[in-house]
This record gives structure tokens, sequence and C-alpha cells, in this order.
């Protein structure tokens, strides 16, 4: 499957009007800074403070000077805040995008609804700079395509987290879920498991979809038999990942494998009601590294996304397109890591349950 590497957007200046014979020398003469940090700010670059950036958008103000900026408000549209991961990777962007002079509006949607075209509908004629799709719409096949056809026909930006479009040509952020798997997989198999099960996410959801192919593809080069019986595709939630693992103990699994921490801490439920330790009798690793891990019982070993460099990549991507730079448009994967901690440990034999 394709993967690419990092890369760094390539700048193209923007042109901007003139209004009343106001042009950058007269802003930047008015704001006691460089013509050159006046046209960062315009098309809003990196390397100019806050404080600064501040001075020379009121010197523009009081100038007239006729800004083609297309807003300040970067909407992102989110599945929900109960999941940590989600507010942290908004946290994120925000502290990213604010140096900007952008702000962030959280939308929280349920993805692929109309509720999505009814965000950007309401919000686009204030001004919106740009939008980030954070596991909103772009995870989902066969979703209503109306935010997005919006979004391009008013020529506003926009950028994906964690899955991108496969028919439009816009940047797209994400954590490799591949190998995240693997990364799974191969700790267990190295503990010495070998009956491992998936509780995976719901069919046709690209996250869980790619976590499922990583997950087969691993074990079937392990020489495992029959990877695709030990997998259960359920709900994103701590209920999820119970009646996932309800399922799997009785084949006799020593070890599970979730699609994020709120379903390995249903795994974890499902086990110890069953009279059964983790991980004595069965290992459980997640998947986000929400906070808090640290504080359950027992602490969880889980893969950690990339948070700071998902919104790092997201934040330069967006900031590039509002300044109307160019942007690669290949989907970048970007590597997990395995957080160990006690929910993980050497198999021990032990009849189906």
């Amino acid at each position: 499957m394709p993967r690419t590497a990092d890369a760094a957007s390539s700048a193209k200046p923007r042109q901007r009007a003139l209004s009343g014979g106001v042009g950058l020398a007269e802003v930047a003469a008015h704001a006691g800074v460089s013509e050159a940090t006046v046209s960062r700010v315009i098309n809003r670059k990196y390397g100019v403070s806050v404080s600064t950036r501040e001075a020379v958008e009121r010197s523009m103000r009081s100038l007239g000077f006729a800004r083609e900026v297309r807003g300040e408000l970067v909407l992102l549209l989110v599945p929900d805040l109960v999941n940590p991961i989600f507010a942290q990777l908004c946290n994120a962007i925000e502290s990213e995008l604010s140096p900007h002079g952008l702000r962030t509006v959280l939308c929280p949607v349920h993805p692929g609804t109309v509720q999505e075209r009814d965000y950007v509908a309401s919000l686009a004629d204030t001004g919106i700079a740009g939008v980030v799709f954070l596991s909103s719409m772009n995870t989902l096949r066969n979703t209503d395509p109306g935010a997005r056809e919006m979004l391009e026909s008013r020529g506003i930006p926009y950028v994906s987290v964690n899955g991108g479009f496969s028919d439009a040509a816009a940047p797209a952020f994400s954590s490799d879920d591949w190998r995240a798997a693997e990364l799974a997989v191969l700790h267990l198999f190295d503990l010495g498991h070998r009956r491992i099960g998936m509780c995976a996410g719901p069919v046709g959801n690209t996250p869980a979809d790619r976590r499922v192919e990583g997950f087969v593809q691993v074990m079937d080069r392990l020489g495992l038999p029959d990877p695709e019986d030990f997998v259960v595709r359920h709900h994103y939630n701590v209920e999820g990942g119970r009646y996932a693992a309800e399922e799997l103990i009785p084949a006799g699994v020593t070890a599970i494998v979730a699609g994020s921490d709120e379903m390995a801490l249903g795994a974890v439920r499902a086990i110890q009601r069953r009279g059964l330790s983790v991980p004595g009798d069965i290992s459980v690793i997640g998947y986000d590294d929400s906070p808090l891990l640290d504080f359950t019982n027992p602490p969880l070993t889980t893969v950690r996304q990339p948070v700071d460099r998902l919104a790092e990549h997201t934040a330069r991507g967006i900031v590039a397109l509002i300044g109307d730079r160019d942007v690669p448009t290949d989907e970048e994967y970007l590597e997990p890591e395995l957080r160990l901690r006690a929910s993980t440990g050497p198999v021990r034999s032990r009849g189906r349950a």
C-alpha cells in the first residue's frame, strides 16, 4: 500500500490588492516593522510573534489596507469530545494555529451526517479561513459530500486528520494505523502469545479498516493461522470493547489488541467479570494513549497516536493553504509509538473459558 514521507510545502507568495494608495510600506512604517514582516502577517507565515502580528493588524485596520484574508476562524469537525484523544488533538491544533492569528471553533458532529454540512453552511458566511475534518466524514465511506463540495465551491481550504478523501486533492495527515497494529502484535508475540484477538472499530471506518489490515498482515507474516477469525468489529467505546471481548474470550485468546483505549478498558472489564486477570490470564493493549492510563487497573499498555506531530502538520498545512501556498496532497503517515504499562505480560497457558 503506498505511503508518502513527510514533505515540506513549497511557498508561493500571494498577491495582495492595494486600496486608496495604502501599501506594504505605509503599513510597515505605521507599525514600526519591516515590509517583510507585514508580508508574513498577511500570508500567515511562521516567524512573527503574537504581539507583532497584532500590531501589524491594528495598523492595517487603521490605514484601511485591503486585506484579502479569508478570516480568522478554523472549524474543527470532530465526532465528539468524550474520547480524550479528540480533545487532545483539538487543543494541540489550537496551540499551533494561535501564533498565526487563527482561532478554532469546535464542531462536534455525527460523522457523515447533515450536521457537518449545516455547520459549514452556517459559518461559511462569517469568514472562516479553513476547515479541519478530524476523524469525521473523512473516515467513513459513502458519506454525503455536501459539506466538502460547499467548501470547494467557496474556495475555502480544508485538510483531513486520520483519513483522507480518495476523490479529492486535499492534504491529509494520519497516524500509521497499519504500523500501530504491527507494533501491538509484535509486542504480544515477543511475550509468547500466539492466540491473539482484536477488538476493532466498525466496518467502513478508515482507521479501523486499516488496523484490521495491519493486524491480519502481521499475523500472517508470523505464521499464525486464520487471523480473520480472531477479529470482532464493534463500536469505539467501552461497551463495544466489552461485547467484542466477550466473543473473543471463549475462543481461548491469550491477548487482545483493541482499536481504542476505551475499547481496551471494556475488554478488561469483560475479562475481570469472568474471574480472569489482566495480564495474568489475558493481556490487553489499547490504542491512542489517552490521559490517566497510568491510573487504570491495571495501567494500560497502548499504542500512542503522535498527537503533537499530527497537530503540527495539520496546522502547517491549513496555514499554507490559507496563504495560497502549495501543499502536497498525498496522505502523510506519522509513526505511532508503543507505550508499555502493566496490562500486557508473558503468556500463561489456560483452558478455554
